[in-house]
């Protein structure tokens, strides 16, 4: 069997948006890759909660605003269950507010919505995989642009969570928040590659974190990294 044969089955997809174009748009592109699967269409988070318990799909996109129930607070309602799928925001506006509170409750990533069809099948794969589908770039530029009225307070509480790291747990997450590959982060570090995962394992357990953007979120909040870094 070739690398390029599907081993695995599809990878099941939720689509929620209200605008009934949109996902009909989403669906199509999705459809059209043999290793994806549509398994329902949301139009609201509330909608979305039931369906993502009934169908159980890996990867849920998910806009941001909706009646009823937003995808906020779906996300995080999701975000809050075991064996949660991963969730990718959809918005129309890189940024947003609302959409650096998704990546908090551990949204994988965030698309535009005008992103090209090829990129947006490439992020439910990437993020179907457990990777991020956020450039650091990107990150930091959300962060800087994203005025927070808590921002001390944010880092008080963002200084204690960190403080349940050990020193060099410590200096890894502060690498993760500089968006560094484990490779990277190996080689500043002199250390080896299962090492920095071993690392980075044990941040997620001690931390309760999903992901290496709430690390990166965490890193910033606590004033470790600056956006410009």
């Amino acid at each position: 069997m070739t690398s390029n044969d599907h081993e695995w089955p599809p990878v099941g997809v939720l689509v929620v948006d209200d605008d009934p174009l949109v996902r009909v748009g989403l669906v199509m592109m999705l459809g059209g890759a043999p290793d994806l699967r549509v398994l329902g269409e949301a139009s609201d988070g509330t909608q979305a909660l039931a369906m993502v318990e009934e169908l159980r799909p890996a990867v849920v996109l998910m806009d941001i605003r909706m009646p009823a129930l937003d995808g906020l607070a779906a996300t995080e309602a999701l975000r809050a269950r075991p064996g949660a799928p991963e969730v990718i925001v959809l918005t129309t506006f890189d940024a947003d507010k609302y959409v650096l509170r998704a990546l908090r409750a551990g949204a994988a990533g965030f698309l535009l919505k005008d992103t090209p069809p090829a990129e947006i099948v490439q992020a439910v794969r990437q993020v179907a995989q457990g990777r991020q589908v956020l450039s650091p770039a990107v990150t930091r530029r959300l962060i800087a642009r994203v005025a927070e009225s808590d921002q001390d307070q944010r880092r008080t509480a963002a200084g204690r969570r960190l403080a349940l790291l050990n020193d060099r747990e410590r200096d890894v997450a502060v690498e993760v928040g500089r968006g560094l590959s484990n490779a990277e982060i190996a080689a500043r570090l002199y250390l080896s590659v299962p090492t920095i995962k071993t690392h980075v394992s044990s941040i997620l357990t001690k931390l309760d974190l999903n992901n290496r953007v709430q690390v990166a979120l965490l890193a910033h909040d606590a004033g470790l990294v600056a956006p410009t870094d």
